[in-house]
């Protein structure tokens, strides 16, 4: 199994995504492409003492920079390591695309050059979120500010199909994000949204109110893209407060470096629950290959968990299986004609760059 690595995206590029790599090289099944610039990716196995290595090396000349906006890279940059890794899932030449870059320009390259599954308005972001109970999905975690009823439901079906593949849930439940329980709540997209999956989707528990996301109360948690995003970004800044917090409190005096020391395997326990780097990225579901979108500050650590999660969601065939759940369910809207208006991702990008996928 052939996994594309884009060597020049994230924060800390070249040197912690090569160091990650090299560690998911370790794992038996697991082959890995570089991507990037080939006298940088030699240079950096030199400093590691590798002339020979295990990887396969695919030269790109440009690199998308990390706040560069996605359209300019999508015109601008057609030789850069993001494009030139998913061409190399387009063509088959390898199984799926990894990289901690640009978020925009990734999700652009890849919904213009992969192309939406049949029945899939909009694609989305399925983000992994650590609760006490297991990992929760996500979607959409920041790809569509605006949408409709529909879209949400597209949403629950790849949410669910995901959390089945990736988490072994065998039924998992889906709810809505809103502000209260009761079936009344949310806005009128929220309100017809509820109306569609009591309907049609399988076990649907109902609207979840933002005090239970991290209860684990369901496995699949929909929303938009800008509610998602936000949600994700207050919780970060609440553990990076709370990590602080607690390093300023261990560190205050004897005793408490004491206490530390008793209690320390239960926090790396609590820690490794909640830490990002163990689940490695996040997919963007509706594309016609599997596209993990790392985070821009991932380490070597997190790096080896978002390849290592392609290879599961290759090997476990979660296209073929979005693909049979949006053909046999009834309710999935597949006309376009009205996405536009909220200024979807997806027909922004194809009414710009049609001509970029040939």
């Amino acid at each position: 199994m052939k996994i594309a690595l884009d060597i020049m995206g994230g924060d800390y590029a070249p040197a912690a995504i090569l160091d990650g790599a090299i560690e998911a090289i370790k794992e038996p099944g697991v082959s890995i492409i570089l991507v990037g610039d080939r006298s940088t990716i030699i240079e950096e196995l030199g400093k590691r003492g590798m002339s020979s290595h295990p990887f396969s090396i695919v030269h790109a000349s440009q690199a998308v920079e990390m706040h560069e906006s996605p359209t300019h890279a999508l015109r601008y940059k057609r030789d850069s390591s993001i494009r030139v890794g998913l061409k190399l899932v387009q063509k088959g030449e390898a199984q799926a695309f990894v990289s901690a870059g640009n978020t925009g320009a990734v999700m652009a390259s890849a919904i213009i050059m992969l192309k939406p599954l049949a029945g899939i308005s909009r694609p989305a972001i399925a983000v992994n979120i650590p609760t006490m109970t297991g990992p929760v999905v996500l979607i959409d975690g920041g790809a569509n500010v605006d949408c409709k009823p529909h879209h949400f439901f597209q949403f629950g079906v790849m949410g669910q199909v995901y959390s089945k593949y990736a988490f072994g849930r065998q039924n998992p439940r889906v709810g809505i994000l809103c502000n209260g329980e009761e079936d009344e709540k949310g806005n009128e997209v929220v309100k017809e949204s509820f109306k569609i999956f009591k309907s049609h989707s399988r076990n649907f528990i109902g609207n979840i109110d933002g005090k239970l996301l991290y209860n684990g109360v369901a496995d699949v948690v929909v929303t938009d893209g800008f509610v998602g995003n936000i949600a994700l970004k207050v919780s970060e800044s609440l553990a990076g407060m709370i990590s602080s917090s607690l390093r300023g409190i261990f560190a205050t005096n004897l005793r408490t470096k004491i206490g530390y020391l008793l209690i320390k395997p239960y926090l790396e326990g609590f820690k490794k629950k909640i830490d990002y780097t163990e689940y490695g990225g996040a997919p963007l579901l509706g594309i016609n290959g599997i596209c993990i979108i790392a985070h821009g500050s991932s380490n070597k650590k997190a790096i080896k968990s978002a390849v290592l999660q392609a290879k599961k969601l290759v090997a476990n065939k979660i296209i073929e299986h979005i693909k049979d759940d949006l053909a046999l369910n009834p309710a999935i809207n597949t006309d376009k004609k009205d996405d536009g208006e909220n200024g979807g991702l997806w027909d922004k990008i194809r009414n710009q760059f049609t001509p970029l996928s040939e």
